[in-house]
Order: structure tokens, then sequence, then C-alpha cells
């Protein structure tokens, strides 16, 4: 890990804009990541490379695992050594198109990929054009289990119990919340770092996309549910220095994860 006992973490909220193309974006982000020096875990946001709200454009910049964007951002990872957690993309899997993010190592090697499970379907077409996902991932790194969701998700507690119960102890989302529901993101980023006894970190869209403008808000939450930082709604990086010793702490001194009991 970086210096010390701390997860160094740089959060890159960034702004959406429907005159730039894949291309540019690609190097606007390699641009910003290389700024990053020190840092041990890269937060990117959701369909950043496209945009959530540009529903003609996804078939199109659809890619594989091994397409543009995710080898892009390995060899990001590789150069400066740091994981690198890539936000989403279309992803095409013959005739099915997901809304798929991946963790990369230090190394740039895949650990773990998720498909979304909860698509969006208000104000949305995210659920007509796209499958969900069915598989929870939690992955191991050297500073402890990564649990991984997609924006949405975030209204559905069940899949981070299951996410807890695989050991997630971190667990991160990448987002492209739309106005107006700012408090909504803020109230369930913080329940589901209580209920989860876990650091959330989140990692929202700054921008808008087809005329939608994005909450940015991205944010990272303690096991104790308290906002060690979170940023406003433009486009910034947000960098901080987290304990991952933190989680064994909590749980032990505040057991409710064991407490349980499971009667249905």
């Amino acid at each position: 890990m970086g210096g010390g006992n701390g997860l160094k973490v740089g959060i890159i909220q960034l702004a959406i804009d429907d005159k730039e193309n894949k291309q540019e974006r690609l190097s606007r982000v390699g641009s910003i990541i290389d700024g990053l020096g020190g840092v041990d875990l890269i937060v990117l946001p959701e369909l950043w490379n496209v945009g959530f709200f540009a529903f003609d454009d996804y078939k199109s910049s659809s890619e594989d695992l091994k397409g543009e964007t995710i080898s892009f951002l390995s060899s990001k990872a590789a150069e400066i050594g740091s994981y690198i957690f890539t936000g989403s993309l279309i992803e095409r899997r013959g005739d099915q198109y997901f809304n798929l993010c991946a963790l990369l190592d230090r190394k740039g090697a895949v650990l773990g990929t998720y498909r979304k499970m909860h698509l969006f379907g208000y104000g949305s077409a995210e659920g007509k054009l796209l499958t969900s996902g069915d598989d929870i991932t939690v992955v191991s790194t050297e500073f402890g289990k990564v649990g991984m969701c997609i924006c949405y998700d975030l209204r559905f507690p069940e899949l981070y119990r299951k996410m807890v119960d695989k050991g997630a102890e971190f667990i991160i989302n990448c987002s492209a919340w739309p106005y107006p529901r700012v408090e909504h993101w803020t109230l369930l980023n913080q329940a589901r770092a209580v209920e989860s006894l876990a650091y959330i970190i989140s990692c929202g869209c700054a921008g808008a996309s087809k005329g939608v403008p994005f909450i940015g808000r991205s944010m990272v939450i303690d096991p104790w549910g308290t906002v060690v930082c979170s940023a406003a709604e433009r486009e910034t990086v947000l960098k901080v220095d987290i304990d991952p010793k933190m989680v064994k702490s909590v749980r032990d001194e505040f057991p409710a994860l064991r407490d349980r009991k499971i009667t249905f």
C-alpha cells in the first residue's frame, strides 16, 4: 500500500460533456490519472466513456474486456502501480449488453468484474437496452476484500448484505446519479455503510448527459457511517487516506453483524 498503514484513494468525479468523444475523454482521464502519483486505488464513475443517458450510443460504444477502455486503464494501472476501479462501460457479450465495471490490480490484470444487477427504469431506457447481471462480486486485495456495485444498486440493501456475507470490507459504487435526488444519495450511502460496517467508496459523474445533470457528490463513508470526505457537483478529484484496519476494529467493538438472526 501507500505510505504508512493507510490506503490512499483517488476518486475521479469526471464531468460528462456530450461534445467530447470517447477518445478525447479517455485522453483526459489519462491525464488526470497521471497526476495522481502515490495513490493506491483510483476510482472512476458510471458509464463515463459514453454518458449514462446517451442511450442511442450504447451499442456503438460497447466493448468487451479486451476493448479500448479496459486496455487503456490496464496500461495506466501498470504504469503507475495503482489499483484502478474502472467505473463502468457498456459490455458486449454476443447479442447481449451489460453495464459492467472491473477492478484492476497494480499490474493491470483484471481481478474481478461486476455486471449491474438492478437496471434503472425510472425515466431511463437502461432496463430496455441492457441485460441484468446475476453474480455478486467480492475480490481479495492487499488491503482487504472489495465488493463492487453500480449506482441504482445502492437502493437494494440485500445486495450489500450478500457482499458482506462474502467478506466485503470495502464496497465501491460507481454512479451517474441524476438530479434532483441528492438527499437520497447521501442517506443511502450512509445507511449502506452503517448496515455493512464497511467503508463505502462512491464515485459519481459531474456534468450532464443528453441534458440531464448529474449530482456529483462523490464520497467516502467509514464503517461508523461518518462522511470522511465528499465533493460538490463539479468535476474534481477527491484524495483521501483511510485506515483499512478500522473495519475489523469497528466490527469487533459493535457486533451487529454477529448478532443477526435470520428467521425467514
